[in-house]
């Protein structure tokens, strides 16, 4: 019954975002709380309780505010895009598993065990390659390609939160890409050069950092016989990026030729894409695994619906309150003053409040939706990047976020100890360059 609250409010949603008609988005409200009602009484203990404690808040906020059921309804509508966007882009994966492309990746991964640098660049560009389109699902695809190899806590520390952080940078697949630049205002097509080479510095200083670390911690080579990679793999791993290439810039050129929100788009791609996939290699193939995507992938979704949700609805009860008028009239002040400073400010924020377990969502859409970049005397393009850049960085960071949760219990360490101690140095230089690149382009 969840599965189905969640997907009704997806198509709906669709449907109402063409149709536009206002009975539909009332309805589509209902089937959301609905779907966070269903989603909260399955999700985790940590999860559950700050979704509910953030859903409330916002509640109370609104009605503060003097808005009430109206602000509540578009709070609600303001996230539901993000929310179609992380339900139906698992959707991606399904032919990519029916190719047997990921047995390519797996087959690659083993062929460069003897090489512990060339093994942890295979990793992170690999999840460079995949992430942007599995989220963390390209995460769970690695490891359980390389679980029995045991490879050491810091290496996979290192290598999947480096590997992964990257696509938090750029890609339109994602929550943190969507999410900012649809409250800013800005196409995807406008920023994606800037992002891909964030993203791109981000994977060569982690390789050097690691390149660096390993002289000083050698590690013991695999005992695993040595063989040449397969030309069938090597075949599939070239249409893998080949596929990558493909669905982004499809993806670009509908948003240039239509306007339409990439996150829209995206959702639409996810839906069509296997759709098609089976009317060409079969249905009977593909079938069964879109009934295991309803029964079992979707009710997974449960932490991530109700974080989401009411983060979103939070964020945008925040949004014209004094405390909020407060810190963007304090942060427009020291924009003026310097922009470092500015972008020192910005991070501490996020940083701060999403170590304590707030997620990211609540705190950078306040700030996307609060800054106004003419007032601040910079471009959209860099708030875009700045904030953006703090996304990345505190998603590895806090031990509470979902890219932490999962590397840190994968290495087998604490969530403080995967970020600060394996990665604290990556993500200090990317920082810096990051915060310097920008102030290039203020």
């Amino acid at each position: 019954m969840r599965s189905y609250l969640v997907l009704l409010m997806c198509f709906l949603f669709l449907i109402q975002y063409f149709a536009n008609v206002v009975w539909i988005g009332n309805f589509v409200v209902i089937m959301a709380i609905l779907a966070f009602i269903a989603s909260a009484i399955n999700a985790s203990g940590f999860p559950r309780i700050i979704a509910i404690i953030m859903m409330g808040t916002g509640m109370l906020l609104e009605i503060n505010k003097g808005t009430g059921l109206e602000g509540i309804s578009q709070g609600i509508l303001l996230i539901l895009p993000l929310l179609c966007l992380v339900t139906l882009a698992p959707l991606l994966s399904l032919p990519l598993k029916l190719g047997g492309y990921f047995q390519s990746v797996d087959s690659l991964l083993r062929n460069l065990l003897h090489h512990p640098r060339q093994l942890f660049a295979g990793i992170t560009t690999i999840l460079f390659i995949l992430s942007p389109i599995l989220n963390l699902g390209s995460v769970r695809i690695i490891n359980e390609f390389l679980t029995d190899l045991k490879l050491p806590s810091a290496m996979s520390a290192k290598s999947y939160l480096i590997g992964f952080s990257t696509a938090l940078l750029w890609s339109p697949y994602f929550a943190s890409v969507s999410l900012v630049l649809y409250y800013l205002g800005m196409s995807v097509g406008t920023y994606i050069l800037y992002g891909i080479s964030l993203s791109f510095l981000s994977l060569v200083i982690g390789n050097l950092l690691f390149f660096l670390w390993e002289r000083s911690h050698p590690l013991t080579k695999s005992s695993i016989p040595e063989k040449p990679l397969d030309r069938k793999h090597q075949k599939q791993l070239v249409q893998l990026a080949l596929f990558v290439v493909i669905l982004m810039t499809s993806s670009l050129t509908i948003e240039y030729l239509t306007k339409w929100s990439m996150i829209v788009i995206v959702s639409l791609i996810s839906i069509i894409l296997p759709l098609i996939w089976g009317m060409i290699t079969g249905w009977n193939r593909i079938n069964p695994m879109l009934i295991q995507f309803r029964d079992q992938s979707v009710p997974m979704m449960s932490n991530e619906i109700t974080l989401f949700m009411s983060a979103g609805l939070l964020a945008h009860a925040i949004q014209g309150t004094r405390f909020a008028n407060t810190i963007s009239e304090y942060l427009t002040v020291i924009a003026h003053q310097s922009f470092l400073l500015f972008a020192l400010a910005v991070m501490a924020i996020v940083l701060v409040v999403t170590y304590v377990g707030i997620h990211q969502i609540a705190v950078v859409a306040a700030l996307a939706m609060q800054l106004n970049a003419h007032e601040l005397g910079i471009s959209n393009l860099a708030l875009a990047m700045l904030l953006l850049l703090t996304w990345s960085i505190s998603s590895s960071l806090s031990p509470f976020s979902g890219l932490n949760l999962m590397v840190s219990r994968i290495a087998g360490i604490s969530g403080v100890e995967t970020g600060l101690r394996a990665n604290g140095l990556h993500l200090s230089i990317m920082a810096v360059l990051g915060i310097g690149i920008i102030m290039f382009i203020i």
